[in-house]
């Protein structure tokens, strides 16, 4: 069994950006900058936007940090989203999901220039990715497929079940596995709350990346020997036993089904870091304008 370290990945992909940085500024270039949108006061997304910030400073990289109360109107946020499409100083930005539910979190995605969108999730990003033209890839799944890359994952040929169709992991990354490059070719079946005789397709993958926000939910005796699995999920567990009152559970039951396992990501530690990476690779793409 190997583990997929998006840990120890993500920080090599970083220090490759950094001496990218380096070179760039060298040559009478500006830094990179990116700017992230916070509404509301959600812990796990705080946490997660600060480490995103932390990492744009070990880059090299600007950062802008906006942030605004829960009870802001779309207007603001769209008004703030028109100030950062029009700031030249600005190479890309997200606005951190979700968003509060009086805020149509797609009116604000489309607001975003796609030239910015450094999270991939603008309709032309999406449909170009379709097609197999340069794009801003979501940040998670291509996370997902640098880290295959990396670790050498074989996937040519191999079955590979999304558990998830969510439009941020379970689509896109759908869409990439098979995808005829390297990682891809894959022959890719997409589960999601509805599939019936669910075990029926676990039982069978030998890919297995699992988005559902469900904590442990895939089991010892789904997984085949030799599988690859991926674990998207990240969610806070009460535990009282604990310091900080809760602990941090994947969708993978971790020690049921990683002895079974040929790759296995860990949580945290696996795509989490992963998806900063490919966020600030994204940035420095926006930066050299590509890939728009």
């Amino acid at each position: 069994m190997n583990i997929l370290d998006g840990k120890a990945t993500s920080k090599a992909i970083q220090f490759e950006i950094a001496e990218e940085v380096i070179e760039r500024v060298s040559n009478g270039f500006k830094k990179p900058h990116l700017a992230a949108v916070l509404i509301g006061v959600d812990g796990a997304s705080q946490t997660y936007v600060n480490s995103k910030v932390k990492a744009c400073e070990r880059c090299g990289f600007d950062s802008t940090l906006v942030q605004r109360p829960a009870d802001v109107t779309e207007a603001e946020v769209l008004q703030i989203v028109d100030d950062l499409n029009n700031n030249d100083s600005i190479d890309g930005f997200i606005v951190q999901l979700p968003l509060p539910k009086h805020i149509n979190e797609q009116n604000i995605v489309n607001a975003i220039a796609e030239d910015k969108d450094v999270d991939g999730f603008h309709p032309a990003s999406v449909g170009k990715m379709v097609l197999n033209l340069p794009t801003f890839l979501p940040a998670t799944p291509y996370g997902i497929m640098q880290l295959l890359e990396r670790y050498n994952v074989p996937t040519e040929g191999k079955h590979a079940l999304v558990i998830g169709r969510s439009h941020i992991v379970g689509s896109p990354m759908s869409i990439l596995l098979s995808k005829n490059a390297n990682p891809g070719n894959c022959t890719v079946t997409l589960a999601h709350s509805r599939t019936k005789n669910l075990k029926e397709f676990t039982k069978n993958a030998d890919i297995i990346v699992v988005a559902l926000g469900i904590p442990e939910f895939l089991k010892g005796d789904m997984v085949k020997d030799g599988a690859v699995v991926i674990d998207v999920g990240i969610t806070r567990v009460e535990d009282d036993s604990l310091p900080k009152g809760y602990s941090i559970k994947g969708d993978v039951a971790y020690d049921e089904v990683a002895p079974k396992c040929s790759f296995i990501t860990p949580v945290p530690g696996g795509v989490g870091p992963m998806t900063i990476a490919s966020l600030l690779k994204n940035t420095l793409l926006a930066a050299e304008g590509k890939p728009a």
